[in-house]
């Protein structure tokens, strides 16, 4: 497996479910591999982010974890 890079045509998003309300993934790839992705269904919504707002959603993530208050 090939580690994804991040440079100029790195994208940063989230994958929401807007009839639940819930992050279904979030992450980042290259935008031409983004670009040919389709929606996961009629409710699937992708929002792109910066590099700095993913970061701050994943480390949020990780303390939550790492303090026990997240199963």
């Amino acid at each position: 497996m090939t580690a994804r890079r991040e440079d100029g045509e790195t994208r940063y998003f989230i994958d929401l479910d807007l009839r639940t309300r819930r992050i279904l993934d979030w992450g980042f790839d290259q935008r031409t591999k983004l670009a040919k992705q389709e929606p996961l269904g009629p409710a699937h919504l992708r929002i792109y982010v910066t590099r700095g707002q993913l970061h701050k959603l994943e480390k949020k993530h990780r303390e939550l974890h790492e303090s026990g208050s997240v199963t």
